[in-house]
């Protein structure tokens, strides 16, 4: 079996759900040398996310966050947790909602995502800044 682990960064985003499957393949092309197994793509941060769904209408990407923005409102008066700005709080909540990480199949040196599907970055910050991504894949 054979091991791969390789971290890297994301450019800062604006707040949104942003597409970074080919940004996730340049930075780990160690996953070609995997025929079959597993890749699990991970955030190393409390206020953005991942997620896998649709890649070719970007009106999706608009309506997460639309949805998000609408189910996690900003300036509710019961948090407590709102030194670091009104987004902050909301932020948390939006990232413990999607989760911090994504596990794909590898298939003949490849992730097995469906026909229409893409990794997104969840920023749910206004200015969450460069974002660090450990990916991990494992298999034969």
């Amino acid at each position: 079996m054979k091991l791969f682990q390789q971290q890297f960064q994301l450019k800062p985003r604006r707040r949104g759900f942003h597409l970074i499957t080919s940004e996730v393949l340049q930075a780990f092309p160690q996953l070609r040398e995997i025929s079959v197994g597993m890749c699990q793509v991970f955030i190393q941060h409390t206020s953005a996310s991942l997620t896998i769904n649709e890649n070719a209408d970007p009106t999706v990407r608009q309506d997460f966050e639309m949805f998000f923005n609408k189910t996690v409102p900003e300036n509710d008066p019961d948090y407590r947790h709102d030194y670091e700005g009104s987004d902050d709080m909301p932020a948390h909540l939006k990232a413990s909602m999607l989760g911090a990480s994504v596990l794909i199949p590898v298939r003949n040196g490849r992730l097995a995502l469906g026909t229409w599907q893409g990794i997104y970055l969840c920023e749910h910050r206004n200015d969450g800044g460069a974002r660090t991504i450990m990916i991990t894949a494992w298999g034969g």
